[in-house]
């Protein structure tokens, strides 16, 4: 615990102007990201008597080890900045609103050449055109159901609508009337673009026009005793009136407003939204957070109004934002919000009439949310806690390990040997924070031997971090820096508290503040450059469904780790090794707990507990003991500790499988340099197979449109050192593969009995 007076701006550092502000940990990751008019003022607040702090804000500045800030022009800059900041570092200490991208949306898909009605949810892309968000996704399918009668646009996935293009048949939908069939050019595709576009203005709630002029062509019809086109009319109107019955109207000026309700206690808030449009709700979602800091609920409101509209513009802003209380002070955020939508948008109290009425029902609801949300969270928190208890006291811990890391290995007979580390923090996954090794320090099976390289190449990392932040003196072949007089891990002897880690506005030489210019004041900054030690990287991103990779680099369902140099985190972002567990288990017995034990040891590290959870009779086993710890089948701290293993299981031998996939997949054309997919596919085709090109001269080569000579030189000297020195045999029929196309080709001097491939299940048993 940090004493704030250690990294307390000297007087005058801070200049008196608008800006944001961010603490940082010993670890130099963000903890908070704040904004002031003043941030002299502001800042000085944190540094008063610990005793007149909030106690979450007292938990913050002694949980920091250093203050940077950023002076800008205005508020509504800050304001951005601040919300820019809170997205990409996720500071602990902020209020953060649990997401709701789960939320289902009715999306037409404009910005398609046949746009698509359909369900979606996640990230909103640009130009589709979204309603809602909707409780259920039900719900979007009845009301669609219905308005397809009137707007028969198409709601077929892509697939189904390029088979539908080439059989010349339209699908279902096509033959009932519920789509004008683009597809077999039923409809032409600016036709169809505006029977679209009829749907989305229905959908805003633009919905007399088409009542009206449907009575009228009923009308029309009636007069002219075409009664059956006349009924069809008439049940499109009646199809037109229930949907529009599944949102009743509860403002009756057709106002667009957002109403946001938020009910709070001491430690958690519920925020509720109904977005009304055309005078109806059209949507409604929630969101509920922790307290961490002290906040009114002026603030609590700024925060929403921050995580519903920073990624929307336009009409997505409503004219008006009712909102329990005003955000002190309201103008820069009514200028953001103005700036969002690109004209005036109200934001103020309802005070009498429908619109107080309204709010009074959306305060129910946020109410109930909280008191539903309050309900799980005890049953859950608890026996979530009653496992890391159970855990700390069978292995005689001294607390609860509050972030426990798994390692498991996987392989294939060998093959692809992989390694998986996945994280649970407080007993829930952290998915972030999962990593994937690949074994490299020999070949073979030996899941000993695996563990013990995978578990020194992830605490080396952790130890060269340490050194790089300053943790630990530079220069000790252990590690292990000399303490500071305030006990604090040693840094440079000269470094003073207030240190800078980058030039600093000079507010006290008379120099003024530059806008956007970052200062910071505690220890000092890491250095540019990374520590080297070990080969693994991850990617910090998650590998999106179908992503193209460039070979010799895999992308999996989960979050990748590849070798390579250590990227940037020098602002603040998460770290890959940097934060070290209390509890480190592997999935194995005996063997695996002490390869585990003996790579701490040889690193120096001694305050990590280690055990390991056999499969067979699900023993937890101890380093240097003889004898298992059994923890009772009903224990929820066996509970957890399985669910941690089984996850690690499931991470590594996916990764293990996408690896072999992509090994079986390989064609001597990927470690071409400058190669793309569209010019290998060219030259497949142009010459059959890789055995049939191989044997191609370069002017041949050349022959294939898109590829110089230079390219087809590079092509023949890839293809002459990747040549097979022995044919290939098929271990499933015995036959030799003479031709890379996999044609089999049986000779008289290998006549022998098939290879058994074995079963499904014992081929999945060959698997680790």
């Amino acid at each position: 615990m940090a004493d704030p007076s250690s990294y307390r701006p000297r007087p005058g550092e801070i200049p008196d102007s608008p800006g944001v502000y961010r603490f940082r940990d010993e670890h130099r990751r963000v903890i908070y990201v704040g904004k002031a008019k003043s941030l002299r003022q502001r800042l000085a607040n944190y540094f008063q008597d610990l005793a007149n702090l909030h106690p979450r804000t007292r938990t913050m500045v002694t949980t920091a080890a250093s203050v940077e800030w950023t002076v800008v022009s205005t508020e509504v800059e800050a304001l951005q900045l601040e919300y820019s900041w809170i997205k990409e570092y996720d500071p602990r200490f902020n209020v953060k609103y649990r997401d709701d991208k789960s939320y289902p949306y009715l999306a037409v898909t404009m910005n398609e050449e046949f746009p698509r009605v359909q369900v979606m949810r996640g990230h909103k892309k640009k130009g589709v055109r979204y309603f809602g968000p909707y409780g259920h996704a039900w719900a979007i399918r009845d009301t669609v159901d219905l308005l397809l009668r009137v707007f028969p646009v198409r709601t077929c996935s892509a697939g189904v609508f390029k088979n539908a293009a080439r059989t010349g048949r339209p699908c279902l939908l096509g033959y009932i009337g519920k789509c004008s069939a683009p597809c077999v050019e039923r409809i032409s595709a600016e036709d169809h673009r505006e029977l679209a576009e009829e749907f989305c203005d229905f959908m805003a709630g633009r919905t007399g026009t088409y009542l009206r002029r449907l009575e009228r062509k009923m009308g029309e019809a009636a007069e002219d005793m075409e009664y059956e086109r006349a009924a069809r009319l008439r049940d499109d109107i009646g199809a037109l009136r229930k949907a529009m019955e599944k949102s009743a109207v509860v403002l009756a000026d057709a106002t667009d407003a957002d109403l946001i309700a938020v009910a709070e206690d001491e430690l958690e808030a519920a925020v509720q939204i109904f977005h009304v449009r055309g005078g109806r709700v059209r949507g409604q979602r929630g969101w509920v957070t922790d307290k961490v800091e002290e906040i009114s609920t002026g603030a609590l409101v700024e925060h929403a109004l921050q995580q519903l509209y920073g990624e929307e513009t336009g009409d997505a802003v409503p004219k008006e934002v009712l909102v329990p209380a005003l955000p002190d002070p309201v103008e820069p955020v009514q200028e953001w919000l103005t700036d969002r939508r690109g004209s005036g948008v109200s934001l103020r109290i309802p005070q009498r009439g429908d619109k107080k009425a309204l709010m009074e029902t959306v305060q129910r609801n946020a109410q109930q949310a909280l008191v539903l949300h309050k309900t799980k969270r005890a049953s859950d928190l608890t026996t979530r806690s009653r496992a890391l208890e159970e855990i700390a006291d069978a292995l005689d811990l001294d607390s609860a390990p509050l972030r426990i890391e798994c390692y498991d290995i996987s392989h294939l007979q060998g093959d692809d040997v992989v390694a998986s580390m996945v994280v649970f923090e407080d007993g829930l996954a952290r998915r972030s924070e999962y990593r994937r090794f690949q074994i490299k320090g020999f070949r073979g099976q030996d899941d000993v031997r695996s563990m013990h390289e995978v578990i020194t190449r992830r605490f080396r990392r952790y130890l060269a971090e340490k050194e790089r932040t300053g943790e630990w003196a530079d220069g000790e072949d252990s590690g292990e820096g000399t303490p500071r007089a305030d006990g604090r891990p040693g840094t440079d002897p000269g470094a003073t508290p207030g240190s800078l880690a980058a030039p600093r506005a000079e507010t006290d030489s008379g120099h003024q503040p530059v806008p956007g210019h970052t200062a910071t004041s505690g220890h000092d900054a890491a250095p540019s450059q990374e520590a080297a030690s070990g080969h693994e990287a991850a990617s910090g991103q998650e590998a999106a469904p179908g992503r193209q990779t460039a070979p010799g680099h895999e992308a999996a369902d989960d979050l990748a780790l590849t070798d390579g140099p250590a990227l940037k985190d020098e602002d603040g972002r998460p770290k890959r090794f940097a934060y070290p567990p209390q509890l480190v288990v592997v999935d194995g017995g005996q063997p695996q707990v002490a390869a585990a034990q003996r790579a701490l040891d040889e690193l120096g590290i001694d305050d990590i507990a280690v055990c390991g959870l056999a499969k067979r009779l699900e023993e937890v086993w101890l380093p240097r003991e003889d004898d298992p710890v059994v923890l009772p089948r009903t224990s929820e701290g066996l509970y957890l500790l399985q669910r941690v293993r089984d996850e690690a299981h499931r991470f590594a031998i996916t990764y293990q499988r996408t690896k072999r996939a992509k090994r079986f997949r390989s064609s001597p054309l990927d470690d071409v340099p400058g190669l793309g997919e569209t010019r290998k596919q060219a030259l497949i085709k142009h010459f059959g197979s890789v055995k049939k090109l191989r044997s191609a001269t370069i002017d041949q080569i050349c022959e294939v449109p898109g590829i110089g000579r230079k390219t087809a030189e590079t092509v023949a000297v890839a293809l002459a050192r990747s040549a097979p020195a022995t044919p290939a045999v098929n271990t499933a029929t015995g036959e030799i593969m003479d031709d890379e196309d996999g044609a089999p080709e049986t000779t008289e001097d290998a006549p022998g009995e098939p290879v058994s491939a074995g079963t499904p299940d014992e081929r999945r048993g060959q698997e680790r």
